[in-house]
């Protein structure tokens, strides 16, 4: 099975810089998790955009839509920031023949404890068996896109 990872950055590849004192978005942190999962299907990495979720536009989410729908994959993976992850999985709703698999990390990649490579694991696992749609796949749930929401008080996505 082939599944194709769409990176646009996030939480999931943020990184500390001591002298700002504050996290920006550094490199993609997909082909790190999927090396240390032991993942054994057949994928391929898409660096498309670099950004937190709260600056992503609505011209961003055409350009990620658009790349999805023009493309060959049939089982997408894409790694997004988790603010506006249920926008991003609405405007991909819609797209025939995919099943597209949004996932992301409420702490960084690279934090000793964070939720990255369970949610990876989680979206890897539901763009294998689920049938064409969009999903998010956060706080080891699977949401179908029009159907969640992040609670920021308590920091977790759950069913609307």
């Amino acid at each position: 099975m082939f599944i194709r990872f769409v990176t646009t950055g996030g939480t999931i590849d943020k990184i500390y810089f001591d002298d700002l004192s504050q996290y920006e978005v550094g490199e993609s942190q997909i082909q790190h998790i999927l090396h240390e999962g032991l993942v054994n299907i057949d994928y391929e990495v898409v660096p498309l955009l670099h950004k937190d979720s709260i600056d992503m536009t609505d011209e961003d989410r055409v350009t990620l839509r658009d790349y999805i729908a023009g493309n060959d994959a049939e089982r997408l993976v894409v790694t997004h920031g988790t603010d506006t992850m249920p926008e991003t999985a609405e405007m991909l709703a819609g797209i025939e023949g995919k099943t597209i698999v949004l996932t992301g990390a409420l702490t960084p990649a690279r934090f000793k404890s964070t939720d990255a490579m369970f949610n990876v694991g989680m979206a890897v696992a539901t763009a294998q068996v689920a049938p064409p749609g969009v999903y998010i796949a956060m706080s080891g749930q699977v949401f179908a896109a029009g159907h969640v929401r992040k609670n920021r008080a308590e920091n977790k996505f759950e069913q609307t």
